[in-house]
């Protein structure tokens, strides 16, 4: 797991229920759509998203149609698991380069 993808994971936790969209999730995160995108396809390929694109006529909108994403009930259960695998290995990485002596580059 990325610390990208640890990231869109985690948008979508902090609301499970809820659908996201792509600008939507790139904001919260703070990654560009390069990167955002491919882990949605990812996601959605895995299993993990329920995708469905918005019903709306564009030219009254204003804008183009959203496709929305939400995880599914079981995806939401094994999100939680990996993340929390995830940040435990970087926490006990980053115990291992604090706790190196000064003079080791």
């Amino acid at each position: 797991m990325t610390a990208a993808l640890a990231g869109v994971i985690q948008v979508f936790l902090d609301d499970p229920a809820a659908e996201r969209y792509g600008l939507d999730i790139m904001q919260a995160t703070g990654c560009p759509s390069g990167t955002v995108y491919p882990i949605l396809m990812r996601l959605h390929r895995a299993g993990w998203l329920e995708s469905h694109w918005e019903e709306i006529d564009p030219s009254l909108a204003g804008r183009p149609a959203r496709r929305w994403h939400r995880l599914t009930p079981d995806a939401a259960t094994t999100a939680r698991t990996e993340l929390a695998a995830y940040r435990q290995r970087h926490a006990t990485a980053g115990a291992a380069v604090k706790a190196r002596p000064t003079w080791v580059s």
